[in-house]
């Protein structure tokens, strides 16, 4: 017998863990001490959080990104089975993972192992990111709503992410303390961008072929 649990409660449960991953992130910023003020000025103790602040942005908007994406897909979910409830275990496990590696990022940003250990937990939401909506579309093929195009949009926004995390990865280990690796993750919002253009391109084709 399969298994089926609800939907409301998993994804209630799945929005809390995203908004405690997502708070926790600040507290990975330490409050400069008394000792540096009193060394380094105000402007000078705060110039050294800035590694820490420059991580706490982009963790905090990627992951909200993340976050946005299971919204996207989540109104697809008629009701959660063991796996996809498991993906979605898996999925959480990484995000809670999320303020250690960017604080892990933060306080050695010149380092190449922090910043690939950063990268690799971000590939891994984005695997299991995607692989939730691989397992949607095989559980709701058999509704209208989700259409071939529309799937194939879903896959397309779940895979670019981990792709390039895994560029960037890629090109860390290439070029040691280089900037580029570290600038790479702009490229999700471009690649991002151009695909929305094609698919709102090709689901306006779709309605004047329908009419």
């Amino acid at each position: 017998m399969i298994t089926r649990y609800p939907t409301d409660r998993v994804n209630s449960f799945t929005d809390a863990i995203f908004s405690i991953a997502l708070t926790l992130l600040i507290l990975e910023v330490k409050v400069p001490s008394t000792e540096e003020f009193a060394k380094f000025g105000t402007l000078g103790a705060l110039q050294h959080l800035i590694p820490s602040f420059i991580a706490l942005l982009v963790s905090f908007f990627v992951t909200a990104a993340y976050w946005r994406a299971h919204l996207g897909f989540a109104r697809y979910i008629k009701e959660y089975d063991d796996r996809l409830l498991w993906l979605t275990i898996w999925l959480l496990l990484f995000v809670v993972f999320m303020p250690f590696s960017t604080a892990f990022y933060a306080k050695n940003f010149n380092i190449d192992g922090p910043f690939i250990f950063y990268c690799l937990n971000l590939v891994l939401i984005g695997l299991f990111n995607y692989l939730i909506v691989v397992r949607i579309i095989k559980m709701e093929k058999s509704h209208t709503i989700l259409t071939p195009l529309l799937a194939s949009r879903l896959k397309f926004r779940a895979l670019v992410a981990p792709l390039i995390w895994l560029l960037a990865i890629a090109l860390a280990l290439a070029m040691p303390n280089n900037l580029i690796p570290r600038i790479t993750f702009f490229l999700i919002f471009i690649i991002l961008a151009i695909g929305e253009r094609r698919y709102k391109r090709k689901f306006r084709q779709g309605e004047l072929n329908d009419q």
